[in-house]
């Protein structure tokens, strides 16, 4: 017998009483009752209830010992009462009584609780984060994700993938966010990027010959951290196929995920064959391409009312003939809602940086009109031809606001999620998973006003290739699309371009010469050159699956050793200070910035 266990703390049952056990554990949590002393124990499997009386020598030792020492007892499982069954505990029908114990490991002062999962500061959390993974709610968190990766790798095989490994060394992109940069010591002045993606190597493996690839790849962007990214590095389920179109894609990737998410959560599903959204709607009807569709809330385009000679709401028909757009939400059945309901949702708006939201609720006497601040300004046909553009009844409530259309996207967007969280109407119980189709190729920089990839350089037009109107690079759709799963944005992916010539020309159009390619995309440009199939992948992100389904907020928590938000790992202190030798043998220097 192993001599720190015959038993894990979550194994021992009724069934058990009357046996001699070996238990090691933490101390999770004392007693004290005079005579009686109640530890209870825990590991990695649960916890069970240990009791030592006062007549037993080790007693007095075991009162003093501190909080999450290590120890090891040896003891005998007796059947509790029924009036002292614990039904949270899967041992929770006995307990153990204490012969004797050992101390393995001593514990310090405790800078932070574990038995409880209070909240406490991310800079203490981070900084002992070996204690933080200890609380049940984040070790239960981190070995549910030690099963999602593995079912998901299961999964994987059944479908016919095969798990292969791409480098961690490689050259910088030019696309995407920042690269963290490696520098070559056999190779002075020059560095190796830790990959942002796997995404060249992953074409190239098709290009060899493979014909389904998948890892649970680590990539690495110097991007600034969010609720849902982590700075510096996460994981994905990166695949690709050859010899397929884009629907042969979602139809794995749904199978895929309608497994993981019936497997690991009781939520329900609100489609397991997913919606598809166009770019372009998505954008219309949510103001944004991460919809959440448990919001029932739909935003509608108005422009055009504002241009008819029976409204007289001169602000918004001012700035209507000079471009901007009019935008809706129509919230149903408001019509008894209190005036402070609409008053602050206008004043949040405010708040967003907004000039507010204009609202008014539909009334009908003998004709249609409009109760509020700014009815007065429609008539009656106006408002019938906004209800049939809208879809609003009698009693229901219209909001809308006006400018330019990222402006307006982005507030109509965040009114659509506030004003549906203030009515109560979404529904944290289910999971809404849907496909954003039909990007666009290109767009333009606001700021340069040049033409830039849009999305992944590497994506294939839309259309009969030989016909592309290349003059109007705006109108060229991509098979693009992404994955959303309740307003949060799973993985993006691609139909890849595997044409070199097609490749060279839509480089172009973003102002890549064909020698600037040839340079940053050397081995991809030459492997396309030697027979490459059509192909096409995704990468769902692990983390923010993981983040879904343990019903979390914030990536951290389903993290194992995060960084803070200004990247750094507070408990191995990294980033950290190189010595001067080191530095020599790479040949390089460091210039402070002033």
């Amino acid at each position: 017998m192993n001599k720190y266990r015959s038993h894990n703390c979550s194994e021992l049952k009724k069934e058990n009483s009357g046996q001699e056990v070996v238990l090691s554990g933490w101390i999770n949590k004392k007693r004290d009752h005079g005579n009686l002393l109640f530890i209870d124990l825990r590991d990695n499997y649960g916890m069970t209830q240990c009791i030592i009386d006062k007549s037993n020598s080790s007693f007095k030792e075991l009162e003093k010992i501190q909080l999450e020492s290590v120890i090891r007892i040896d003891g005998k499982v007796i059947e509790r009462s029924n009036e002292t069954i614990n039904p949270e505990l899967q041992t929770g029908e006995i307990e153990v009584n204490i012969n004797s114990f050992e101390t393995l490991g001593i514990c310090k002062e405790l800078p932070m609780p574990v038995f409880s999962d209070q909240e406490y500061a991310e800079e203490i959390r981070l900084k002992y984060r070996f204690l933080d993974l200890r609380r049940k709610k984040i070790h239960d968190n981190i070995i549910l994700r030690s099963k999602v990766i593995s079912f998901i790798r299961n999964e994987m095989f059944k479908l016919g993938f095969l798990e292969f490994q791409t480098p961690i060394l490689t050259s910088s992109s030019p696309e995407g966010a920042r690269d963290f940069l490696v520098p070559s010591r056999l190779n002075p002045g020059k560095f190796y990027a830790l990959p942002q993606a796997p995404q060249q190597f992953k074409q190239l493996i098709m290009v060899s010959g493979f014909d389904k690839y998948f890892q649970i790849a680590p990539c690495f962007r110097d991007e600034d951290a969010r609720a849902d990214r982590s700075p510096g590095e996460f994981y994905q389920l990166d695949l690709e196929m050859s010899f397929v179109e884009q629907e042969d894609v979602f139809k794995v990737v749904e199978q895929l995920i309608v497994n993981v998410f019936k497997k690991f959560s009781s939520k329900k599903l609100m489609h397991e064959k997913f919606p598809k959204i166009s770019y372009e709607e998505s954008m219309l009807k949510y103001g944004t391409d991460k919809p959440d569709l448990r919001n029932p809330l739909l935003i509608s385009d108005l422009t055009n009312i504002f241009t008819r000679d029976d409204v007289t709401f001169e602000i918004f028909k001012k700035l209507v003939n000079s471009g901007s757009k009019v935008r809706s939400i129509v919230t149903k059945n408001t019509k008894d809602k209190p005036r402070s309901f609409f008053d602050n949702i206008d004043k949040w708006a405010k708040e967003q940086g907004a000039s507010g939201l204009a609202y008014f609720t539909l009334e009908k006497d003998k004709q249609i009109t409009a109760k509020g601040p700014v009815g007065k300004f429609f008539s009656s046909k106006s408002l019938e031809e906004i209800m049939k553009i809208t879809g609003a009844k009698e009693g229901d409530s219209v909001f809308f606001a006006c400018g330019k259309t990222s402006d307006i996207e982005k507030i109509t967007s965040q009114a659509r999620d506030k004003i549906a969280k203030d009515l109560d109407l979404i529904d944290d119980n289910s999971f809404a998973f849907c496909w954003v189709v039909d990007y666009p190729m290109f767009e333009k920089n606001e700021v340069t006003n040049k033409i830039e990839f849009s999305h992944n350089p590497f994506s294939m037009p839309q259309g009969n290739i030989k016909n592309l109107n290349f003059d109007k690079p705006l109108d060229i759709k991509a098979y693009q699309y992404d994955i959303v799963c309740n307003g949060i944005e799973l993985s993006s992916g691609a139909i890849r371009n595997h044409i070199p010539e097609l490749m060279y020309k839509l480089f172009s159009i973003a102002g890549y010469e064909k020698k600037q390619v040839d340079e940053k995309f050397s081995g991809m440009i030459n492997a396309l050159s030697y027979g490459a199939p059509p192909h096409g992948g995704i990468a769902p992100g692990i983390d923010r699956i993981v983040m879904l389904l343990a019903n979390e907020k914030n990536i951290r928590e389903v993290t194992m050793f995060p960084m803070n938000q200004n990247a750094q790992d507070l408990m191995m202190n990294a980033p950290s200070e190189v010595n001067e030798d080191q530095l020599k043998e790479l040949g390089l220097a460091i210039k402070i910035k002033k």
